[in-house]
């Protein structure tokens, strides 16, 4: 339970201070014959504030719980 939670700590931390995550994607955009040009397009996929506040606080509910148990 103790590694979950830091791994949701971490998780929910970098969602919340990068927002997204940036890839590169390729496409071929002309294909005539055996000549084909390509076109590489950064691309990102947000990562909703919320998402990453949930994942920070149930990483943190955890690592409390976890601890509690042991009392």
């Amino acid at each position: 339970m103790r590694l979950a939670g830091i791994v949701l700590i971490v998780l929910g931390v970098i969602g919340l201070v990068y927002g997204g995550i940036t890839y590169t994607r390729s496409r071929d955009t002309v294909s005539i014959g055996p000549i084909t040009a390509t076109v590489q397009q950064r691309e990102t996929m947000p990562i909703p504030p919320i998402a990453g506040a949930l994942a920070l606080a149930a990483g943190i509910a955890l690592l409390l719980s976890g601890r509690r148990r042991k009392a």
